[in-house]
């Protein structure tokens, strides 16, 4: 028998149960989940890649002209970068901004420590690291790039997670590497690599944590940083593979975050010629060369590794080529529409989504026959972020 005084309180409890379950999101999980930023209107939307649509849209996220984002460890929570220095944290089941912060002048990406605590925004102006706790977007360290006698501040660029809750950036002006221990985000501590190479445009660290990379602007070649070693120094790779053969104009900075790895080969594009570089993972010395269509800005692995997708910089960034990593040839030409930004294979690489800016559209591809599967409108479209990123380092 039923005591009134139980009776009233397990009323209380459904009641409030009720109440929570009217504010709580659909139940569903994040896996399938992602974001395409939309540049021209400052919103994002929210994609399901198992049904192949748009869930929502969030307003508010400002200036997303050169916008990326991270993810929470769960894979609930976007966090994104905005050119005007906005640090928005985005709840993907219920389609809102959480919280935003103005936290620099202008910003160009960041990352995620590998406990999931910590979020590092790369700023152009003022030139730093800045680094938030997740949860709140406290500011909990703050990182000036100064360099020289006279203290000038560098740009920041290629922005990584290490293991060990680090991050290892790069200076464009200055042509250094840091690492940042942030176990103690209070105390940091920062040790910095000279000399690295003239005018470092874009990082990656290899899936494993341990080799750091940097593209250089300024000549031929990439600089590495040996992570599991880092009292050996930076180490100069690719050193003049554009030897004797005229550079060509770059009407687009080169991505490297996409990190094309295939076996034990590496795909990278060639700053100033149209070529992908082939280098051994093994030796870090080049293993060959792929003619391609213009300059490559994102050389990206299917997820299984069969393929490499490329697309291009202006005049030749209406198309993207597919290269048979077997062959190591180019097998297929697709035109997306005009101004292609971005790719994203799913988690498994059975689809790539692709976004064509000024066709306001995003366009899904299968990746076996290559047939469009889908077009979604998106208002000039750029990034496209699945939440399987969450559980790789340097993503």
């Amino acid at each position: 028998m039923i005591k009134p005084s139980q009776f009233v309180t397990t009323a209380l409890l459904g009641a409030t149960l009720a109440l929570a379950g009217c504010a709580a999101p659909a139940l569903r999980g994040t896996g399938d989940l992602g974001v395409v930023i939309e540049r021209a209107s400052g919103t994002v939307q929210i994609v399901d890649t198992t049904q192949l649509k748009s869930i929502a849209t969030v307003p508010g996220l400002g200036d997303l002209s050169h916008a990326s984002l991270v993810y929470s460890r769960d894979g609930r929570y976007a966090y994104v970068f905005g050119r005007d220095g906005g640090l928005s944290k985005v709840d993907l089941l219920k389609g809102v901004v959480e919280r935003r912060i103005i936290q620099a002048g202008n910003s160009i990406g960041g990352a995620v420590s590998q406990d999931g605590s910590l979020i590092a925004a790369q700023n152009y102006a003022p030139g730093g690291v800045k680094v938030f706790k997740a949860d709140t977007l406290e500011l909990l360290a703050d990182v000036p790039a100064e360099f020289g006698t006279q203290g000038q501040r560098s740009k920041v660029v290629g922005l990584a997670d290490a293991p060990g809750n680090c991050f290892v950036w790069s200076l464009f002006d200055a042509g250094e590497i840091w690492v940042g221990d942030f176990s103690n985000p209070g105390a940091p501590r920062i040790d910095k690599y000279r000399n690295a190479g003239r005018e470092p445009y874009d990082g990656m660290i290899t899936p494993d944590g341990r080799y750091y990379l940097a593209g250089l602007f300024g000549e031929d070649g990439m600089a590495m940083l040996d992570m599991w070693h880092p009292e050996k120094g930076v180490r100069r790779i690719l050193d003049g593979y554009g030897k004797g053969q005229e550079k060509l104009p770059v009407y687009k900075m080169p991505h490297l975050r996409g990190w094309a790895v295939a076996g034990k080969y590496a795909y990278v594009p060639a700053i100033g010629h149209h070529e992908v570089l082939v280098v051994d993972t093994e030796t870090w010395k080049e293993a060959g060369r792929i003619a391609v269509a213009g300059q490559p800005v994102f050389v990206m692995a299917r997820p299984d590794g069969r393929q490499i997708w490329v697309n291009f910089a202006f005049p030749d960034n209406g198309s993207v080529q597919v290269i048979d990593v077997e062959t190591r040839s180019v097998v297929k030409r697709l035109e997306p529409g005009r101004a292609v930004l971005h790719m994203e294979f799913t988690p498994r690489g059975e689809s790539v989504w692709i976004s064509a800016r000024d066709d306001n559209r995003v366009v899904v591809y299968d990746t076996v026959s290559f047939a469009q599967r889908v077009v979604l409108p998106a208002a000039a479209p750029s990034g496209i972020f699945f939440t399987t990123r969450a559980g790789r380092t340097g993503f």
